[in-house]
């Protein structure tokens, strides 16, 4: 059984490999969406993703489907207690922003959609800097210490707010961020590595990356001459007109190959490997699509994989 992570301060435990929600009620239905946490949590996965706002850019859709799929899987599987449920607050179309207002009311929606009594994890989505960090905190320590949240994070936040905000809670004695989910992966490391990396390390929090496998780029199905049918495929094809996304693709296929484990395998262990990274998040549209991702608990690249990888996407 795959040793679970303690995720930074707070006393959570989690797989590391975060299960991306985003694709449920969008690109996954839900009989789908079921088949591929069914196969997660046999797994060993305990870590899901997810926000209030999936998916509101499908045509007819409101936003919330992701949460509703997974509080009726958690509900019909009655597993409740074993999974570690992620959400996050501001993209709502119907709860805009980080008020405290709107924080409070946002999470009691999720809470309905998900059908629990508590969120495991709660992360600001987008955050706003025209709230100021006290108002934010302060509603959010108030959802820890009504029982409706357990621990905190943020994600798409500058170092400057996140220093604000780690040091408000410290000064007042108020629930303080554990985690953090910034944009990372080899072909995207200035959105992470530096003075946000570095804040982090020094406060302890757990990293969670999102974009883990760069839209599908990271997967090596995207080659020159190919053409992929994917949503996302314009997103993750950018990279290949790059010298570094060459780069990558040619290391990742060495290492592939050394270890015979898929491409997205190595590349999620990499990240993995980071300093901070608890859990990089990716998402699977497919049962067929999970095992590549559940690979990174079980590879551990030597220092000298990781050089190549971290010189390649340099």
């Amino acid at each position: 059984m795959t040793a679970l992570r303690k995720l930074g301060s707070s006393d959570l435990e989690v797989f590391p490999l975060s299960l991306g929600g985003n694709v449920f009620g969008w690109t996954a239905d839900e009989a789908t969406s079921f088949a591929v946490l069914d196969a997660y949590a046999a797994a060993g996965g305990n870590f899901l993703d997810t926000a209030d706002g999936y998916s509101a850019w499908v045509p007819g859709n409101r936003g919330g489907e992701s949460e509703t799929i997974i509080g009726k899987w958690v509900k019909a599987r009655g597993n409740r207690s074993d999974v570690v449920i992620a959400t996050k607050v501001s993209q709502h179309p119907e709860y805009q922003g980080l008020s405290a207002a709107n924080i409070k009311a946002a999470a009691d929606a999720s809470l309905r959609r998900l059908d629990t009594d508590y969120i495991d994890l709660y992360y600001t989505h987008f955050d706003k800097p025209e709230i100021p960090v006290e108002e934010i905190i302060g509603a959010l320590d108030e959802l820890v210490t009504a029982g409706k949240v357990r621990a905190i994070g943020a994600s798409n936040i500058s170092t400057e707010r996140l220093a604000a905000s780690l040091e408000f809670s410290d000064r007042e004695g108020l629930a303080k961020y554990v985690a953090l989910q910034p944009q990372y992966n080899l072909v995207s490391r200035d959105t992470y590595e530096g003075p946000l990396q570095d804040l982090a390390a020094r406060y302890g929090l757990a990293a969670v990356p999102y974009y883990a496998l760069a839209s599908g780029f990271l997967t090596g199905k995207y080659r020159p001459g190919t053409t992929v049918d994917s949503p996302r495929a314009g997103g993750a094809a950018k990279h290949l007109e790059t010298e570094r996304g060459q780069r990558v693709l040619k290391a990742l296929d060495e290492i592939a190959e050394a270890h015979d484990a898929p491409i997205p395998t190595i590349a999620l262990a990499w990240l993995a490997a980071q300093p901070t990274v608890v859990a990089p998040i990716a998402s699977a549209r497919t049962v067929d699509q999970l095992p590549a991702l559940l690979g990174v608990a079980d590879v551990t690249l030597t220092d000298a994989e990781i050089g190549r990888l971290t010189e390649a996407s340099a």
